[in-house]
């Protein structure tokens, strides 16, 4: 469920209607809900009430800081993946208490970021890794709290560039190497192992994987116990899906009483590390028509709707070949058109549909790409020198811009020009 609404054929997000914003901020531009991402967020949430949990928002999903700031409020954490996104969500309001530190190559100077701030936990992810973190820690005078990555070898049934939970992908370590490896954290000055974790890819469709990765997860705790090693907390990652066109992910209340029935009696905190299925559907990435063209000459006429927004706006479908709804902001009288929908870029990769049926449209016509809010504004680029678009968030019957678009003193922010003698 989302606010993105047509009345009087006319799309809406919440009560504003989508053109106005368009008229005052100009496009390209990011477009969020605000009740949509609180309605997402609550959802995941409650759903494991009476268990003893906390809900760490996945930064890379969506870092606005505004968006942090609203999750906060509703008792949530985050997850990171840089000092970036550390600074981000200090910022954002986040306690500190209420952060995860995840990520294969976390530099000396953000091991040091993460223990000044005093994160809940690092999720470790390398015996090298935690070296570098003790002598971080013993150089500061600290005790740094751990957990390892266990990478359960569970196939998550994704796409390739986002599956992490098999053996051949570069996160974690194996369950084997983990247990000497907790033997080894659980005598070394300066660490506090605190939890095990896991993450086995993002935008799965199906809840057998997770329940698989938990059921390893319990069983590797087990063995911790038998070395007189105790957990406190199991972090299970995130990767609930969402619908981009027909898939049909569990909703997350079934996602949640699927694990707690699996959980048991298990006497730990659960860590949840939820990204996409909060913010995907939350958002969407409002583009202008600039131009309609005909490509003739080859075996059928081909048609190309020419828009504002562009492979370094959105990089899912030139990176994944992933499918995104399109829409008008004015619905018309229904007549189709068979069409690739292309940005400006110097790259025939860059295109946000291919071969698609789309209500017939003219130049200076507005669309919107849905389920954007995830990993879309987060991988922005400044390829071809395009400014980055602005951040809209809405409430209720009014918007705020939460990230003014970049003009072209931004692109060159920190370059030089040589100096001649």
């Amino acid at each position: 469920m989302h606010h993105f609404q047509y009345k009087n054929n006319e799309l809406f997000c919440e009560d504003v209607p989508v053109a106005e914003i368009a008229t005052s901020v100009g496009t390209p531009f990011y477009l969020y809900s605000e009740a949509t991402l609180t309605r997402h967020f609550e959802a995941f949430d409650r759903g494991f009430d009476g268990t003893d949990h906390v809900t760490c928002f996945a930064v890379k999903a969506c870092s606005n800081i505004a968006i942090l700031n609203l999750f906060a409020s509703l008792g949530g954490g985050a997850d990171i993946v840089s000092g970036g996104e550390l600074f981000r969500a200090l910022k954002g309001g986040v306690p500190a208490e209420r952060i995860i530190y995840s990520g294969v190559g976390k530099t000396e100077a953000e091991l040091s970021q993460g223990l000044d701030a005093g994160i809940l936990m690092f999720n470790v992810e390398s015996p090298l890794e935690l070296d570098r973190l003790q002598k971080v820690a013993l150089d500061q005078g600290k005790t740094a709290p751990v957990a390892f990555r266990v990478n359960p070898d569970v196939d998550p049934q994704t796409h390739a560039y986002i599956s992490t939970g098999l053996a051949k992908n570069k996160f974690g370590i194996s369950v084997e190497e983990a247990l000497l490896e907790y033997v080894r954290a659980r005598d070394m000055e300066g660490i506090d192992v605190r939890g095990v974790s896991c993450h086995i890819g993002s935008q799965l469709t199906q809840i057998d994987p997770f329940i698989e990765a938990l059921r390893k997860l319990k069983q590797f705790v087990d063995r911790l116990e038998e070395e007189g090693i105790s957990i406190d907390y199991l972090d299970l990652g995130g990767g609930v899906g969402i619908t981009y066109e027909d898939e049909q992910p569990p909703h997350p209340h079934d996602y949640a009483r699927a694990i707690k029935e699996e959980l048991g009696d298990m006497n730990c905190t659960l860590v949840l590390e939820p990204g996409r299925v909060i913010a995907g559907n939350a958002g969407i990435l409002v583009t202008q028509v600039q131009y309609t063209k005909v490509n003739t000459g080859g075996e059928k006429d081909k048609h190309f709707v020419i828009v504002d927004a562009a492979m370094n706006d959105l990089t899912r479908p030139s990176l994944y070949g992933a499918y995104h709804e399109i829409i008008p902001v004015t619905r018309g009288d229904g007549e189709t058109q068979m069409v690739d929908i292309v940005g400006p870029i110097c790259e025939t990769g860059d295109f946000m549909a291919r071969d698609r049926s789309l209500p017939v449209v003219q130049q200076d016509d507005l669309l919107a790409i849905m389920s954007s809010g995830a990993y879309g504004f987060t991988m922005a680029s400044n390829y071809n020198s395009r400014p980055r678009a602005a951040e809209v968030l809405v409430r209720g019957d009014k918007f705020h811009v939460i990230r003014t678009r970049e003009n072209f003193n931004d692109l060159i922010r920190g370059e030089s020009l040589l100096e001649t003698d």
